[in-house]
């Protein structure tokens, strides 16, 4: 294990802010989580990342930050409908789609072109385009550091929930995801009927429907919308859509006729953060080198010099801005370091 001291993380997330980490080791092998537990010399705080596609760096990281690099796709079992793959947390997930579309693999092509690595799927429960990344995980192993083993958790146990799941909640910093298992599908079961999906299929002359041409729609229409990180400092959808009572989303239509939303039971509509954002004015908003996108107002970005502080205060002002409009507290998909 080589320990660095003093790294700038700027490489290291989708923002490009250039905050520094005392400590830095990379994680290419599980084999390292019980040395670097049982080692006394190492700060016992300690932070993982993955691909630093959903932080907002704002302050130096303490402590010893662990970047998971652990690699592999390995296909574990087998059914007539089925295949499972076991994948290390550290490869990129557009990486793992792709190889699922070129084997044949229905149920991630929807989930095209997310930044970040397999680790975070399940963290943050990533999804797109109607669907969700629980709806193929089958479990999660991690290490547990301080029971000092691994664990795999269930699906069930994962608790699942809009951007959530039991690693950002109570397992929160207690555990280092190692590897995911997908259950994928042999006979595909398309999804295109949200957003954009079904308009750019016919844009793209697709006659005859699979699970490549989902994936080339769907990467067609997020790099229209979303900077690419490479240029534009950003780390994608900044705020969840919020999940709202029917009978709040019928007073708020009254008020703005406009308003889309998408059911998500007979008691709850969710509705687009980017379309109540844009509403505020917000879209292409400038201070400084922070900003708001100009083409999707659910995205903020580093123009170059930004700090993490520059984009949070923007944030909070887009959330007080929303909340005094439409009376709907937004939330942060991103999470604060």
């Amino acid at each position: 294990m080589q320990l660095q001291q003093n790294v700038s993380l700027k490489p290291y997330n989708t923002f490009g802010l250039d905050v520094p980490a005392g400590h830095f080791l990379e994680v290419t092998d599980e084999s390292q989580l019980p040395e670097i537990t049982d080692d006394s010399s190492l700060p016992a705080e300690r932070h993982v990342l993955g691909g630093g596609s959903n932080v907002l760096l704002t302050k130096p990281v303490s402590g010893i930050l662990l970047h998971n690099k652990i690699k592999g796709i390995n296909r574990i079992n087998e059914d007539a409908d089925h295949v499972w793959l076991q994948i290390g947390a550290g490869e990129k997930w557009h990486d793992l789609v792709i190889y699922a579309i070129n084997n044949d693999l229905a149920g991630l092509e929807n989930l095209s072109l997310i930044p970040g690595t397999v680790g975070a799927s399940p963290m943050q429960n990533i999804g797109a385009y109607g669907v969700e990344a629980k709806e193929t995980i089958e479990s999660v192993t991690a290490w547990h550091w301080q029971d000092k083993a691994f664990t795999t958790y269930s699906n069930e146990e994962c608790q699942f929930g809009y951007r959530d799941s039991i690693f950002k909640n109570s397992l929160k910093d207690k555990v280092f995801i190692t590897s995911v298992t997908f259950r994928l599908n042999k006979v595909p079961s398309f999804n295109t009927s949200y957003g954009a999906i079904e308009e750019e299929l016919k844009e793209m002359g697709v006659r005859e429907l699979s699970i490549r041409a989902i994936s080339e729609a769907v990467i067609a229409i997020r790099t229209s919308k979303l900077p690419n990180p490479s240029v534009i400092g950003n780390a994608g959808s900044f705020f969840k859509n919020p999940t709202i009572p029917t009978s709040t989303f019928q007073q708020l239509k009254n008020q703005h006729p406009e308003i889309p939303s998408y059911p998500v039971d007979e008691q709850t509509v969710k509705v687009p953060a980017g379309w109540l954002i844009e509403r505020c004015s917000w879209k292409g908003f400038r201070k400084g080198d922070a900003g708001v996108h100009t083409k999707q107002a659910l995205v903020l970005v580093n123009y170059g010099h930004a700090k993490g502080e520059d984009i949070w205060l923007l944030s909070e002002d887009i959330i007080q801005s929303v909340q005094e409009k439409f009376g709907i507290t937004l939330e942060r998909e991103v999470q604060l370091w």
